[in-house]
Order: structure tokens, then sequence, then C-alpha cells
């Protein structure tokens, strides 16, 4: 019989071993996820020549699954605080299985993309809401950020071995071969999901807000398309313009909408606190980066230098490598020192690498490339930990589920807006080889653009100003009147009973 547990007591009443077999089990979730992004876009030549596909087709490949993972995260976390974080858990798990065994089946690109959408509602149950349970089995503020740490390092794992294990499938086999390793490992996570984690609920249960999902449906899949179809279209073409107004006036009629219900899809209260609006906008200009440098690379390294799927992989392996590295170590930096020092010097290195590539060409030295990958994964694995520790960190326990998807959202949302924007720039130069390297420097300055706004937004969003909005926030959402903002002891208390920024501390 399964044992629910609410929020109060979970992290306490868990023995340390069972605690980090936990994390385990939440990290093979992200680790499945991750693999499969990166296996999927050193595989797009691949598939492009088997199945016949565009280079739209290539993005939709990318973007189907990116688009419907950012449209159901946030419905997915507060369903799992309102049913059994365990049970959505193992729901997500058996649907991302099925629709990686569907993908391997493919007969068309049009099928391969349909699959993709059913590996993402799959997706959608999964990282927030495995990020939730770790929020409320690690309730030390410390141990969370360390744990946090680990679970962005997986990041950096899936990563390093995604383009290597996926180049050398598809250089034995075919590109079908990707989606087949997903299969065994979703169904061990299962099992030991089954047997070791314990279920948990938020102590109230929140109402599914079926206008404010659709409203979010219509406002991403408006923008994506519209980015991917431009280049073909035409921008001023009333198609694409109609789908830009769609989009801003879903927009518009969400925020009005959620602010007046009682149990909103997006609580837009929580972005009054800097330091969580921050995180959102820094983890969208972060997956943009991702995502554009994934796409734009695969493309580059495999069409213009003429490089196999397997030397594709390994050249990007230092770029992962110190994603590994480097992600775990954030998480201890975060823990100790606050979230700023961790996001300028990502946001520092994401710049810098994009700014090395803006002169790629086609004989671009390797040793250049190289150097801009392991800069890269450097700024990479900086920014992911800071984020996720903020936005989770500076929300009442009750909302870790929504709290959680809504910054997995704002991943996903940047990395299929990096996919569209850069394919979209890339698009009329693809069937060129020697054209590609040049027509991709845009791209790149769209990289180094993301990097400075979050050494600025890293700046903003972890001074005392910004604990101030954090803390009235928290103390509006449990209904409670915030502290005066003009007594340094209440400000020291403050900051003792909300670990925010990031770790707890504020420059």
């Amino acid at each position: 019989m399964a044992i629910t547990i609410s929020e109060t007591g979970v992290g306490e009443q868990t023995p340390n071993r069972r605690r980090y077999l936990i994390l385990a089990i939440c990290c093979m979730s992200l680790f499945i996820v991750g693999l499969d992004n990166t296996i999927v876009n050193i595989a797009l030549p691949s598939i492009r020549r088997d199945l016949h596909a565009s280079v739209p087709q290539l993005q939709w490949t990318v973007d189907a699954y990116t688009l419907v993972l950012a449209s159901l995260l946030m419905l997915s976390g507060s369903m799992a605080d309102r049913l059994g974080r365990a049970r959505v858990f193992k729901v997500g798990l058996l649907l991302f299985t099925l629709g990686s065994l569907l993908c391997s089946l493919a007969p068309t690109v049009q099928l391969l993309i349909v699959f993709r959408m059913v590996q993402a509602v799959g997706g959608s149950m999964l990282n927030p809401v495995a990020m939730s349970i770790i929020r409320n089995t690690f309730t030390d503020a410390r141990e969370r950020a360390q744990a946090i740490g680990v679970w962005a390092g997986v990041i950096g794992v899936s990563m390093a071995l995604g383009p290597v294990l996926g180049g050398a499938l598809v250089d034995g086999g075919s590109w079908r071969s990707i989606f087949w390793v997903n299969v065994p490992v979703g169904l061990a996570a299962i099992a030991l999901t089954a047997r070791f984690v314990p279920e948990s609920k938020a102590p109230r249960a929140r109402r599914v807000d079926p206008v404010g999902q659709l409203l979010v449906i219509v406002l991403l899949a408006a923008t994506v398309y519209a980015i991917i179809q431009g280049p073909s279209t035409g921008w001023l073409s009333g198609e694409i313009l109609g789908l830009f107004v769609l989009a801003a006036l879903a927009l518009g009629t969400l925020v009005r909408y959620e602010r007046r219900r009682e149990d909103p899809l997006i609580d837009v209260r929580f972005f009054a606190s800097a330091p969580f609006s921050g995180a959102t906008v820094i983890a969208i200009a972060a997956f943009t980066a991702l995502g554009g440098f994934l796409f734009l690379n695969t493309l580059y390294l495999q069409d213009s230098r003429g490089l196999s799927p397997l030397h594709a992989g390994l050249y990007t392996l230092p770029m992962a490598a110190m994603t590994v590295v480097v992600g775990p170590l954030t998480g201890r930096l975060v823990g100790a020192r606050g979230a700023r020092p961790s996001l300028i010097i990502g946001g520092g290195a994401i710049l810098l690498a994009g700014l090395m590539l803006t002169s790629l060409t086609a004989t671009t030295s390797p040793a250049w490339l190289i150097v801009s990958y392991v800069i890269f994964g450097i700024g990479f694995g900086s920014v992911n930990p800071p984020i996720t520790n903020t936005a989770v960190s500076g929300m009442p326990p009750a909302q870790a589920g929504v709290a959680s998807a809504v910054a997995s959202t704002s991943r996903q949302v940047g990395q299929t807006l990096g996919v569209a924007i850069v394919g979209a720039i890339a698009v009329s130069a693809t069937t060129d080889r020697l054209r590609l390297a040049t027509a991709s420097h845009p791209g790149w300055w769209l990289v180094a653009g993301c990097g400075l706004l979050i050494v600025v937004l890293g700046l903003l969003t972890t001074t005392r100003w910004a604990l101030r909005t954090a803390t009235a926030t928290a103390a509006r959402l449990c209904g409670e009147e915030p502290p005066p903002e003009e007594s340094p002891p209440v400000q020291r208390r403050a900051e003792q009973s909300l670990p925010l920024p990031a770790g707890g501390t504020v420059r």
C-alpha cells in the first residue's frame, strides 16, 4: 500500500541513504530527457537524408518536443501537487518510454514529429515533478543547493554521453537506434520509483485551470510557428503577422485571467519577486543559447565541415564534460556564496564563447572550436544551478510543484526559441555547405547577447532590493504582511527565514 506524505516533514522522515537514492532516481528522468535532446540533435543530418526532411521539419523535430513540454510543464506540476508526485512521475516515465519506442518506428518525418509530441507529454511529468520531490526531500537549504548541483551536473553527463553515444549509434546503424536507449532506462526508473519514492502531495489540492492552459498553448505555439515559418512565408505576410498578434493577445488575456483566479495555472504574484522573475528570464536566455548552440553546431560540423556523427559528437565532448564538472561545483558555490558569482561567471563565459564563434568559417581551427566549446560548457554549467535553486527556494513549500514547473517551462521555452530563431537565421544557406558557416554568424551573436543578459540580470537580482521584493512576495503568498524594509534586524531575520537568492547570500 502506498503511503502519502504531506509537505511538512518529508525530508526529516527520510533517512540520509534513502534521500540520496531518491535523488538518484529523480536524476534518471533528467538523464533520459537530456540524453534525448543531445542525441536527437546529433542525428538531425541523418534524419534529413533518410526521411527527406527540410530544415523547417528538422526544427519541428526538435521544437515539437520542447514546445509541448513547455506548454504542459506547469499543468503537470500542479497536477502532481494535487494527485501525488510519485504517481504522476511514474505515468510520465511510461509515456516517455512509449513515445521513444514509437519514434524509433516512425516511417515519415511527419509521424516522427507526432511521436516526439507523445514523448513530450510524458517528459512534462518528469523534470518539474522530480524537482518538487527533491525540494520536499531535502528540506535543509544548504543540502538542497548541493542536491540541485548534482541534479544540474546530470545535465552535463547526458550532454557528454549524448553526442558520442548518438554519433556511435548513427554511424554503426541508424538514427532510429538513438530512441531505443531510452526504453531500458525508462523501465528501470519506473520500477525504482514504485519501490523507493514515497508519495507526497500539497496540503491543499489546486483546481485545474483549462482556460489558462489553453492560453499558454496558443501563446507558445503561435510564437514558435511564426518564427519557424517566417523565412519561407515572409515576415510581413498576413499569416505571420496574424500569428504574432494572436500570441500577444493570448499573453495579455492570460495575465488578466490568471490574476482573477483563486487557483491560477500561473500565479502572476510570483513575478513580483525580482529573484524569481530574474531566474525565469535567465533560464530563457541560457537555454536559448544552448538550443541555438546545439542546433547550429550539429549542422555546421556535419554539413559544413563534413564530419561523421561520431566525430561531431567527439568535437562537442569537451563542452559537455565541462558542464559535468562545473555543475556540482556551482551547486556548492551557490550554497555557500549565493547566486551572484555563478551567474556572472556563467553569463560572461557564454558571452565570450558566442563572440569567439561569430567569426566561424568552414576552415576554422579545431583548437579554436574546442576552446570556445570548453568556455561555453563552463558558462552553461555555472548558470543552471542558481536558476533552479532561486526559483524553487523562493516559494512556500506548498507551491513547490508550480514554482519548479515555471523554472522548467522557462528552460524549454528558451531552448524552443533558440532552435526556432537560429534555424530561421540559417535556413537560407543550409543547401550550401560553404555558406552555412558564414550564415550562422547572427546565431552566434544571439548566443553572445544571451550571455550579456545573464550577467546584467545576475547583478540586478542579487541585491538587497531584490531580496526585499522576494520577502514581500513570499509573505503575500502566505497571506501575511511583509516585514518593514527599513529595519536591519528585520532584514536579517528575513534573510534567515527565506533562502533567497539561491543559498541565502545577498550582495
